[in-house]
């Protein structure tokens, strides 16, 4: 069986309505996240409230949550926090763009219809980093200092002795 999630909604009845949609959905899977972030895990919760704005149905979006990510620096699982609020306005195809207002980002809905799946996927495609870091300071293992006992790394500097060579006559 597919998740409430998953399944696309008809956006006009949704904003002619004014429904307001209560989610939790693990962030594994979202297919369109795992492309674009793969490995991610974690779960996010929040609401998509649906009305009208200048003739067009808008989802405002609110997501909470965590994502866990992969630092690239360390390559351990880091925690990466989730608390986002945006305005959608959904239309049916990019010609329609031109009339959304600037207070409003636009977003496809073909056909009149979007899942709070594609809502989350677009968000969080946006607002997670391309290269997840720990925060400095924070618990990366690549970042720690030598243990006792351990030499600190040697910093090796190829060209210090280049200008001496360039020099000679």
């Amino acid at each position: 069986m597919t998740p409430p999630w998953s399944k696309p909604l008809e956006v006009d009845r949704l904003a002619d309505g004014a429904e307001q949609l209560v989610f939790a959905v693990p962030l594994q899977e979202l297919p369109g996240l795992q492309s674009r972030h793969g490995g991610v895990g974690g779960e996010v919760h929040g609401t998509a409230r649906f009305l009208r704005q200048r003739g067009l149905p808008v989802a405002e979006l609110s997501v909470q949550g965590a994502a866990m990510l992969e630092c690239q620096r360390c390559m351990q699982p880091m925690e990466f926090p989730i608390d986002s609020q945006v305005r959608v306005a959904l239309i049916g195809q990019e010609a329609e763009a031109a009339k959304v207002p600037e207070d409003l980002e636009p977003m496809l809905a073909p056909g009149g219809r979007i899942s709070i799946a594609e809502l989350i996927t677009e968000e969080l495609s946006l607002g997670l980093p391309i290269v997840p870091l720990h925060a400095a300071g924070g618990g990366c293992a690549a970042r720690a200092a030598p243990a006792a006992g351990e030499a600190a790394a040697v910093t090796q500097k190829p060209f210090a002795q280049l200008a001496q060579l360039l020099k000679r006559d």
